[in-house]
């Protein structure tokens, strides 16, 4: 999609941080925006914000673990602005701690909105995108620990290691409907993500008091690393669109992590040939 201007995008978690960075650089590039999300407040704020523009946004009250909710905003969308060609799955939450310990709830909660946030996006504008055949994007974000395993985040990267997977099969599927697909994978962007508990729903509870603020990750060489250069959540927005323009798959925000997901391709490459070797010994 290299003529992006006048086209239609939904954002989820577009209230705040990345999604908000999306909506910003979508409507500078003279996009339309739907712009989604579960707080009522900051959505009030990002309207009033392009009310003093010639931009084209609309604020949407969205819980994407409700697919009733995110179907509801897709109809609402193409009611105000027509065709949707751009659908970013952004909204994120994160629990912490050592997975032994995690609760049901965290990983339920985790899930909810993580995983079948992505699917119900999914779910209320695929159809549409390639019935109406102009062309789309779809952005999910899924996080460098969706490519390597992070301690203290075993259920936030199972959730991001399976919008991964599901985004690579996307990518196959949807490029005879020139479908573009990109998978955002940062490492630490200076949101809001630590303060999720704020939005998490009465339904499922947590008997652990987290610091979301900042976890602890001194003991955790590789946790403490990616806790290191945090970056602003603008970089992003421009990254995200430049992605939708050019056509790319993967979108890294810290090069600097690469050797990281490399150890654990070369660990991979590792295991094929010992198995292999092993087969062969065994005739």
């Amino acid at each position: 999609m290299k003529n992006v201007a006048g086209k239609t995008a939904f954002v989820t978690g577009g209230a705040s941080g990345m999604g908000l960075a999306m909506v910003r650089s979508f409507a500078g590039a003279g996009m339309k925006v739907a712009v989604a999300d579960i707080e009522a407040e900051p959505l009030k704020a990002v309207v009033e914000e392009f009310e003093e523009t010639n931009a084209s946004v609309i604020g949407l009250q969205v819980d994407v673990s409700d697919l009733e909710s995110v179907t509801e905003g897709a109809a609402k969308t193409k009611e105000a602005f027509g065709n949707v060609h751009v659908l970013v799955n952004n909204a994120g939450v994160v629990t912490a701690g050592p997975f032994a310990e995690a609760e049901p709830n965290d990983w339920r909660w985790t899930m909810n909105v993580n995983l079948d946030g992505v699917y119900n996006g999914l779910n209320a504008f695929l159809s549409d995108m390639i019935a109406h055949n102009e062309g789309g994007h779809v952005v999910n974000t899924a996080s460098l620990a969706g490519h390597i395993a992070v301690p203290r985040l075993g259920a936030y990267g199972a959730s991001k290691f399976a919008v991964v997977g599901l985004s690579e099969t996307l990518r196959a599927e949807l490029l005879e409907h020139e479908i573009g697909v990109s998978v955002l994978c940062p490492g630490v962007v200076n949101t809001n993500i630590f303060t999720a508990n704020r939005n998490r729903p009465s339904s499922l509870p947590t008997t652990q008091e987290v610091n979301f603020e900042r976890p602890d990750t001194s003991d955790e060489p590789v946790a403490d690393e990616i806790m290191r250069n945090i970056l602003e959540p603008s970089v992003v927005g421009d990254m995200v669109l430049h992605a939708i323009q050019e056509d790319q798959f993967y979108i890294f925000t810290h090069p600097d992590f690469a050797p990281l997901v490399q150890a654990r391709t070369s660990e991979i490459e590792t295991s094929f040939a010992y198995w292999s070797n092993y087969c062969e010994q065994l005739g």
